[in-house]
């Protein structure tokens, strides 16, 4: 596949088996600030089943877990190499995805190189780009509200429709 070939987008059907099959999770440019989209991620998905990891070389500890600097100091090899890096970091990332022999690398919301998902595809990878895990997670697990949290409330009363 070459760069400038447009890289196919995975289904609904792909992201559910995609994340089903998976037992691990890297999250590459998880933020140890609470206010960002990566940390909220991160909280959600260590109350998964998942073995979820954290790379960031800024940091030693996101969230009580230790942080690795990069995706090769890692002890397991993740199934998943979830990307929160900007635009121009995703390359040299999918590379050392490739390199450490991870199944599949998912640009978060909001980030595309087709690039990068080529050679990702290229390489045997399986690629996602720009869908946030963890609404997909929780859309497929059925724990997605309006607000993109289960709220733990089960009522029969129709809600109000919102003004």
């Amino acid at each position: 596949m070459s760069s400038t070939t447009i890289v196919p987008e995975a289904t609904a059907r792909d992201r559910l088996r995609i994340i089903q099959g998976a037992r691990s999770v890297a999250l590459v440019g998880v933020s140890a600030n609470p206010i960002r989209s990566s940390n909220f991620v991160a909280s959600y998905l260590i109350r998964t089943p998942m073995d979820v990891t954290f790379v960031n070389p800024a940091y030693d500890e996101v969230l009580g877990r230790r942080s690795y600097a990069s995706l090769v100091d890692l002890p397991e090899v993740p199934d998943i190499v979830d990307i929160f890096r900007r635009e121009e970091a995703i390359p040299g990332v999918v590379d050392e995805a490739i390199a450490i022999g991870a199944k599949v690398v998912w640009f978060q919301l909001g980030l595309r190189h087709d690039a990068a998902a080529a050679k990702a595809i290229d390489a045997g990878l399986e690629v996602v780009q720009d869908r946030c895990l963890k609404i997909e997670h929780a859309r497929f697990s059925g724990r997605l509200n309006l607000a993109g949290f289960d709220t733990g409330v089960i009522s029969s009363k129709r809600r109000r429709p919102l003004a």
